[in-house]
């Protein structure tokens, strides 16, 4: 919490992103202990989820989802018709990918507008019970965070159309467009505030995977900086740090970023993968906490070679308030436990500059 507030710490946080899949795809006895035993052994710095407090209740509209082995097919239903998304998991990676959107053409994109309009927030005291004992039962152990979503660009680039056709309907269907994303960024606003004003949570985050492979700098000003920074704006009114998860290149958008109301900027990806150095974002945006410097292609390297690297990185910086050092995106399994107890021993180590 110290170095996500900027403030002096006696060394630096290290945070590997290690989750149950990592564990599993490793050799005994890791692949036979839990997750917690595993960070407890590497030395790591924990981050836990403690759930959201809120939920969706829809009026007039529906979800349906149909479960087949590896393939979820999702059916959004509205008085102005119905459209489906189909997801599939692969097992290699524990994820869901989307190989078919819920909006492909104008129609698509009145259906889901519709849909969304007809969605409101409103918290869930349930949730938020469980909410409590989470953060309760995790105590000291681990720094905790709650996700209130992702906003409506990314929301319409990732999931609801893809890359390429979100696009295409952002230049043919400007106006449309944009009446879809008031309707989600309404949604989203109203998270920030059930979950700024309830959570237990230490930090609220916002799960955004921005990067200009996948939007440009333009749209970005245009349809994210705004909305972001309202939700930041909440949270921060009401006494607590903003997380945007951004995992991608960002160095174009920097100029951008400095002026959120944020106060971190999590899975921070150095080249090769992101194209962003921790000299990069301290430059250009000298009052965020930077959490991560390193990349998934790195930690396939040995403990030497990734040493070597984030030592060159954290040894250009002006000081080192304000850094997280983690995998910035999920660790992949070709790093081993080993391997990672070593570099987060090195990293407690390392002699800092206040």
């Amino acid at each position: 919490m110290a170095a996500v507030s900027m403030k002096p710490v006696d060394r630096l946080p290290f945070w590997p992103k290690i989750f149950d899949i990592y564990v599993k795809s490793q050799s005994a006895p890791f692949c036979d202990m839990s997750l917690n035993d595993v960070h407890n052994y590497i030395g790591s710095d924990k981050h836990a989820k403690v759930g959201a407090c809120y939920k969706i209740v829809r009026k007039n509209v529906s979800v349906e989802v149909i479960k087949d082995n590896n393939t979820n097919t999702t059916v959004y239903k509205t008085p102005v018709g119905s459209t489906t998304a189909i997801d599939k998991y692969t097992a290699s990676s524990d994820s869901w990918h989307p190989v078919k959107h819920p909006i492909e053409t104008l129609e698509d994109l009145k259906i889901m507008t519709v849909f969304f309009t007809n969605s409101k927030t409103e918290i869930d005291y349930d949730k938020l019970e469980l909410a409590r004992q989470r953060y309760k039962e995790i105590g000291d152990d681990a720094i905790t965070s709650t996700n209130i979503g992702t906003s409506a660009l990314m929301e319409f680039v990732e999931r609801l159309a893809g890359v390429e056709n979100a696009n295409y309907l952002l230049a043919d269907y400007p106006d449309e467009v944009s009446e879809l994303f008031e309707e989600i960024h309404k949604d989203i606003l109203r998270r920030a505030e059930i979950s700024a004003e309830n959570s237990p949570a230490d930090i609220i985050n916002i799960m955004e995977n921005t990067s200009t492979t996948l939007i440009s700098p333009t749209q970005y000003r245009t349809y994210c900086f705004d909305h972001i920074n309202q939700y930041g704006s909440i949270v921060k009114q009401a006494g607590k740090p903003f997380m945007i998860h951004m995992c991608g290149h960002l160095k174009d958008l920097l100029p951008d970023l400095s002026k959120l109301n944020a106060s971190a900027f999590e899975a921070f990806t150095s080249p090769t993968l992101g194209n962003t150095t921790l000299l990069d974002g301290r430059t250009g945006c000298p009052d965020k906490c930077l959490i991560g410097g390193t990349n998934a292609i790195l930690w396939t390297q040995d403990s030497d070679t990734i040493i070597k690297k984030i030592e060159e990185n954290l040894d250009a910086l002006p000081h080192h308030r304000g850094i997280v050092v983690t995998s910035a995106g999920v660790m992949p399994p070709f790093a081993k436990p080993e391997t990672i107890k070593t570099v987060c021993d090195w990293v407690k180590s390392y002699k800092i500059r206040m």
